[in-house]
């Protein structure tokens, strides 16, 4: 009687499992939300998709504000060009005269921050490089000339003999001369000028030499005379500023208009 009762009640448990398992994972866990015991409170979240989407200009460019500010940007442009037309069109005088001396090619691009200055003084590949940028830079020290422009202008200049680095010195124009700052060398002429983030990187664990005007006060101006010799000198100084201002002002201007184009589309 015993043995038959044990499988008697096994057989009840057995059937109690088959009754619990067949039920489908929602109803599992809407069922488990009800316990024995004292009153628990469980909440099961179904998951909620997301879905990414990005917005167009031309098809959420419709505010309120949209008209107004490409009717001022629309002015902007207007006084640009006009003032490009009394200046006269095509290079200033001031350039003409600097590349009529055929000492200094300049390379710059349209759209573009950076103009160099490039030339050849003996066996030396000289390459003076500035950005336009630097015109909205604060300076420590700001100084302007009678007519209230900006005459501090960051300048990079880089002079590599064949085969024996390269000498990099940065300097600011102002004034009408250049203020050094430091002479580095590189035994790398390559990693002197290359604009590489990997090149930056291997700059950055160089030691890059004292500040100038801790040097000796006779090796400064020995630096100085060497700088002349190539040209690197009050001409320059007063050249570059000059040529970053007009520059800027033309990119200025095809900032607006491109500016102006998408904000009326």
């Amino acid at each position: 009687m015993s043995s038959l009762r044990a499988l008697r009640t096994a057989a009840s448990a057995l059937k109690a499992c088959r009754t619990v398992a067949p039920t489908s994972a929602r109803t599992f866990a809407q069922r488990s939300a009800i316990t024995a015991g004292p009153s628990v409170s469980r909440t099961w979240a179904a998951p909620v998709a997301a879905r990414c989407f990005s917005l167009s200009a031309r098809a959420f460019g419709q505010g309120e504000s949209d008209v107004e500010l490409a009717a001022k940007l629309k002015e902007e442009i207007q006084y640009e060009k006009e003032a490009a037309e009394q200046a006269g069109s095509g290079a200033p005088e001031f350039v003409k005269e600097f590349t009529a001396d055929g000492v200094w090619k300049i390379e710059h691009q349209d759209g573009h921050d950076e103009v160099a200055l490039v030339r050849q003084f003996g066996n030396e590949n000289i390459r003076v490089v500035f950005s336009i940028g630097d015109l909205d830079t604060p300076q420590e020290v700001n100084e302007y000339d009678e007519e209230g422009n900006p005459i501090a202008q960051d300048e990079d200049a880089t002079s590599n003999p064949p085969d024996t680095g390269a000498l990099s010195i940065d300097a600011v124009a102002e004034d009408g001369n250049f203020a050094v700052d430091n002479v580095s060398y590189y035994a790398d002429a390559k990693l002197a000028g290359e604009l590489s983030a990997e090149a930056d990187w291997k700059r950055r664990g160089l030691y890059i030499g004292p500040q100038f005007d801790h040097l000796d006060v006779g090796v400064q101006e020995s630096f100085e005379k060497y700088l002349d010799e190539r040209d690197i000198g009050p001409a320059l100084a007063s050249f570059i500023p000059e040529f970053a201002e007009w520059k800027e002002q033309k990119e200025y201007t095809k900032w607006l208009e491109h500016v102006h184009k998408f904000v009326s589309a």
